[in-house]
């Protein structure tokens, strides 16, 4: 998946937002002001962090080397994943609504409706 698919989905989610609050080199994609990817635009590959369920994330790095702890993040809930084309792209997309999904069920529920509603 290449870095311009990956951002056109990432904002086709409902009440997605995009910007660079740790600098250029870094861009989080937020709902609601909570980062669900982060994109490092420096890496090659691109490299894209994913929220993830504890069990889920260890799965996903034992089935695809693409797929690593998160860097810079908590590990136990974050993977890096190498956008380097040996991931097919339904694998990526499902760990991007994965990350999106754990975002939105930790908000507040009154965002939770405002995003429903959307």
């Amino acid at each position: 998946m290449h870095i311009e698919a990956l951002r056109d989905y990432c904002l086709g989610k409902p009440g997605a937002t995009e910007d660079l609050p740790f600098g250029p080199d870094v861009l989080a994609f937020k709902v609601r002001g909570k980062i669900f990817a982060l994109v490092n635009l420096e890496a090659f590959p691109t490299t894209v962090n994913l929220k993830c369920a504890p069990d889920r994330a260890v799965e996903l790095r034992e089935a695809y080397e693409a797929v690593q702890p998160g860097y810079h993040m908590n590990k136990r809930h974050w993977n890096t994943v190498l956008l380097d084309g040996s991931l097919d792209r339904s694998v990526v997309i499902e760990m991007l609504d994965d990350s999106y999904t754990l975002v939105v069920k930790g908000l507040k529920k009154a965002d939770r409706e405002a995003l429903a509603a959307l």
